[in-house]
């Protein structure tokens, strides 16, 4: 990596990047290395309006939430198909 693209990704201590997802359809399957993964593809975009796409492995809801709605409302997602390729995704962008 140049120290170029590590400027891109690098943002001053305390401050963040906020971002808006919404769940697809479209399920996945991630190699770890150690064994297969299964996600889920949401897409959205930043504050400043770049498109952007995850691939969420867990998610979780507040203790106290309503569970049973939580996944009702996952289970309503568009039929949205992703127009990105989830296997091109660099390494260095990878939490």
């Amino acid at each position: 990596m140049s120290m170029e693209d590590e400027a891109v990704f690098t943002k001053p201590k305390g401050e963040t990047m906020k971002i808006t997802i919404e769940s697809t359809e479209e399920l996945v399957k991630l190699d770890t290395g150690k064994g297969m993964v299964p996600g889920r593809i949401w897409k959205g975009k930043t504050e400043s309006g770049i498109e952007v796409f995850c691939v969420v492995t867990r998610i979780g809801i507040a203790p106290g939430a309503d569970g049973e709605q939580f996944e009702r409302e996952l289970q309503e997602c568009p039929d949205t198909r992703l127009q990105y390729d989830p296997q091109a995704i660099p390494l260095r962008m990878i939490l």
